[in-house]
């Protein structure tokens, strides 16, 4: 009992919170990010549109069927080979951003190819241009219909952040590491706290998740 009051001491435990934000900081950017461009990626797609979309679509499939720890590793470790000198945390950003955007873009095409084709067909015969069917018709059912596997995408995006460990970026499990690197005794007390505040967050995203569908359905 007493190793696990010194393993979550306050100190211990506020170096965790510490993590914890960095790993908050790390899962906002790359769902805002991976967001948008999986959205105009998934648009690009469903558009077929000459060249490009097949283009779009080889690339997707490609990031799509490799691991994220190396896309982690390419970005932190080949970037800079090319001028580019991202740090470990903005590596993280990106390589999550890019995996993430692969993911979301299928999800997106999905979406609008589940609304039905005589929604836009119809938003065509009053006059709109292609361009405004998808944004003011067909964009916000698919939307409703996306909500709960991009959710669970952005849940699964918030656990893999725990791979940018590998680039030693200050984020919850390496300071977890860093905690029970010092004492072989709080590996399970650290274990047992990354399990409640990957919890915390998970289960609340998945909360608003579930709230937001209810509330558009």
């Amino acid at each position: 009992m007493q190793t696990w009051i010194n393993a979550l001491s306050w100190l211990n435990f506020g170096f965790l919170l510490k993590g914890l934000a960095v790993t908050l900081f790390i899962s906002v950017f790359a769902i805002v990010l991976s967001f948008i461009l999986g959205s105009i990626l998934g648009i690009i797609r469903y558009a077929k549109l000459k060249f490009i979309s097949a283009i779009v679509g080889f690339i997707i499939d490609i990031v799509r069927n490799l691991p994220l720890l190396l896309i982690i590793f390419f970005t932190y470790f080949g970037l800079p080979n090319i001028g580019l000198r991202p740090g470990a945390i903005l590596s993280a950003i990106i390589a999550m951003t890019i995996f993430e955007s692969s993911m979301i873009a299928e999800i997106v095409r999905s979406g609008i190819q589940s609304v039905a084709i005589g929604q836009i067909e119809g938003a065509r015969s009053t006059g709109m241009s292609f361009v405004q069917a998808l944004w003011h018709v067909v964009l916000p059912q698919a939307y409703r219909h996306m909500i709960p596997t991009i959710i669970g995408q952005f849940v699964s995006l918030i656990k893999d952040t725990s791979l940018a460990t590998i680039i030693v970026v200050p984020e919850l499990m390496q300071h977890a590491q860093v905690i029970y690197g010092q004492n072989a005794n709080y590996i399970v007390p650290m274990f047992a706290a990354l399990t409640l505040l990957y919890f915390i967050v998970c289960f609340t995203l998945s909360l608003i998740g579930n709230k937001l569908n209810k509330k558009l359905a």
